[in-house]
């Protein structure tokens, strides 16, 4: 029984260091009980980073440590919005929680830890301007810098009608203005996305235009 546990460990902490984080399910699949890893839990050879999520105790935390943390707990989700532009080092504001995106009829799941804001993206918005980022291991999908701006416009509009507040609005426009500067973004691409997503004459195009011509 005792060898039957070691060669689990073993198995698990071979897990563990190819993955970076591994959910219980993940272990389960692997023929590894949740006994063994309450056991290691208690050894202190790994910790729970939230509900059913695990790593090992020593693991480097890289500074996105939370991103990689709701990829693995949002497996079909992307990171988006004031999340996603924070990664791209296009604002100074620190989101209060991870900003995931889903499709309309995915599951919802519920999360208390970390704290995880889920939006629904429709199909022609969701598939478009993802890249995989490595993350302590652990592949993590995040809209690219120019995608990003116009989901932030796309969001802005819509926090506008309901809450009549241009928070939003300002935090895009920073970000397109950081984007251009930095050379993360080109106005054709921009200009790409915010066509797609029916957001270009109204809402990009005449900010755009005032950036560029200011530049």
């Amino acid at each position: 029984m005792a060898a039957t546990s070691t060669r689990q460990e073993d198995r698990a902490l071979d897990l563990l260091k190819d993955r970076g984080m591994v959910r219980l399910s993940e272990f389960l699949n692997h023929d590894i009980t949740a006994a063994t890893i309450s056991r290691m839990e208690q050894k202190g050879t790994v910790v729970q980073l939230a509900r059913g999520l695990y790593q090992l105790a020593d693991a480097p935390l890289d500074a996105n440590h939370t991103l990689a943390e709701a990829a693995k707990l949002v497996p079909n989700g992307i990171v988006c919005l004031s999340s996603a532009l924070a990664f791209h080092e296009l604002t100074d504001r620190i989101p209060p929680a991870v900003w995931m995106a889903i499709r309309p009829r995915e599951w919802r799941p519920k999360i208390e830890q970390p704290k995880i804001e889920i939006v629904r993206f429709g199909p022609k918005v969701f598939d478009t301007g993802i890249k995989t980022h490595i993350i302590e291991r652990v592949e993590v999908r995040i809209y690219t810098p120019a995608k990003t701006i116009v989901d932030m416009f796309r969001h802005a509009q819509r926090h506008k009608i309901w809450y009549g507040s241009q928070i939003s609005l300002n935090e895009a426009m920073l970000g397109m203005k950081e984007a251009l500067r930095k050379r993360k973004a080109t106005p054709a691409e921009i200009a790409q996305f915010a066509v797609e997503a029916g957001i270009w004459e109204k809402v990009v195009q005449p900010r755009l235009e005032a950036l560029t011509v200011d530049a």
